[in-house]
């Protein structure tokens, strides 16, 4: 048995990660998923009400045909909340039969905080978390592990072994366990693309979901059918992760760069860029934005004069990329609701536009003007949150929005920041925004018109 340690229970990993190897595991293999919870927020009940099975349904177009593929997912072995037992979780670091560590985390997840202590546990980083991880199973003279991050940030497995070789030197952890974690621990960069919507919202998508899984299935998912799943080759991954289709797409290669920046810049890009924009103007779902004169118009424009000139020399290649994003955009099954890809906004912003935004002005010397209005949308939505007990909610125009993003960020607005001072800490987006040259000008212009009630688009 290959056991795969899995960090997030949340719908992605469980359409994506989990149908693979539930896949696999049909085609003859032997693998089990433990799922272990990597926040103290949220509850694992519904998996032990369930007996860790859920149905996923992968929603599309076939031509003019709508389908709707279910499937459920047997893979899961276990669910644990190592913040209620604490056991469990230790017994799986030191299980042998571990070889795989998949995580989700978001792209704020893989961090490093010279504040976390090695005897904490619910309020340190998930690196910090794996790090003990790693240091237990070094400690009982068992082999390395896979590690396979699906965070969309740049070389996201090198950063987190980075992040991990911080914290065995914070914590001056043996120096023989340093090089057990960069020879025996193998850390593989990936690339994930599949549009989750989740679990259905509205009591209307439930009942349907129900009578197609033939129950009431507290932890359905819906998906698209299209999933990509590009691992670097690495060590003997080979002897674990299967190429080819199975349930979903599996590329191993030497070179995940093409794939990574292509994905993260178009498909993110262009949905990070498209979020608040959306939510300010009204819209619901993605597929709303794409029926929306305007709306449409601000995410083609985006990517033809702003991300598909600085992705590759292909711009053909990115060009039909793009094309196929624009009609997975427009899928009405999966009602991929705007809020939902709103979370840590912040983060995602500077992972997947700012790379973009840096490119454009490079060669043009001027700001890019539709990444400025989706930026200055964005400081709209966060300027105008209040808190509402331990809820953070924008008024806006087009109705109450919850926002959810990190504390300090959503604190910071809530008290009365300005958008300048935000813009210009370095801590958040690597690099003092304001100190772009006009940028800070025409977002604070922006802004101004979206107070009085106008549109950007």
């Amino acid at each position: 048995m290959t056991k795969v340690l899995q960090f997030g229970e949340g719908n992605f990993l469980r359409t994506f990660v989990d149908h693979y190897f539930d896949t696999l595991n049909e085609e003859g293999g032997e693998f089990s998923v433990h799922i272990v919870k990597p926040i103290s927020f949220g509850s694992l009940e519904n998996f032990r009400k369930q007996n860790n099975r859920y149905h996923i349904v992968l929603r599309g177009m076939d031509g003019a045909e709508a389908v709707e593929k279910v499937r459920e997912i047997k893979v899961v072995a276990e669910a644990i909340d190592p913040f209620a037992d604490m056991a469990a979780y230790e017994k799986l670091a030191v299980d042998p039969e571990l070889k795989i560590i998949v995580s989700n985390t978001t792209e704020a997840g893989i961090c490093f905080h010279a504040e976390d202590k090695m005897d904490g546990f619910a309020e340190i980083t998930y690196p910090a978390k794996l790090t003990k991880l790693l240091y237990k199973r070094f400690e009982a003279g068992l082999g390395g592990l896979y590690l396979l991050p699906v965070e969309l940030i740049d070389n996201n497995a090198d950063a987190l072994c980075d992040c991990v070789n911080r914290y065995i030197d914070l914590w001056k952890l043996p120096a023989a366990f340093k090089a057990f974690n960069e020879k025996e621990n193998i850390y593989c960069n990936t690339l994930v693309d599949r549009i989750v919507s989740g679990h259905p919202k509205t009591p209307e998508d439930r009942a349907h979901l129900n009578a197609l899984t033939g129950d009431e299935d507290l932890l359905v998912s819906v998906g698209e059918p299209f999933g990509l799943w590009a691992i670097e080759d690495k060590g003997n991954i080979r002897d674990y992760i299967k190429e080819g289709f199975h349930g979903i797409d599996v590329v191993l290669t030497k070179n995940i760069t093409h794939y990574k920046k292509q994905k993260v810049r178009v498909l993110n890009g262009s949905h990070t860029n498209l979020v608040a924009a959306g939510i300010v103007e009204g819209a619901v779902t993605v597929y709303d934005c794409m029926k929306s004169e305007k709306l449409r118009a601000f995410v083609e424009g985006t990517l033809d004069s702003e991300i598909i000139p600085f992705v590759s020399d292909d711009t053909a290649g990115v060009r039909a990329f793009a094309d196929s994003v624009l009609s997975r955009f427009e899928n009405p099954y999966l009602n991929h609701l705007l809020v939902s890809i709103s979370l840590n906004s912040i983060s995602k912003w500077r992972a997947r536009c700012l790379p973009s935004f840096e490119d454009y002005f490079a060669k043009h010397g001027v700001i890019a003007p539709n990444m400025t209005k989706g930026f200055s949308y964005l400081m709209y939505l966060y300027k105008s949150v209040r808190a509402e007990g331990e809820r953070f909610i924008a008024n806006l125009k087009s109705g109450a929005v919850e926002v959810k993003d990190d504390l300090p960020y959503l604190t910071f607005f809530a008290n009365g920041g300005s958008v300048k001072d935000f813009m210009a800490n370095a801590e958040i987006f690597g690099r003092d925004l304001t100190a772009i040259p006009g940028f800070l000008a025409a977002v604070t212009e922006n802004l101004t018109l979206l107070e009085e009630g106008k549109s950007l688009l």
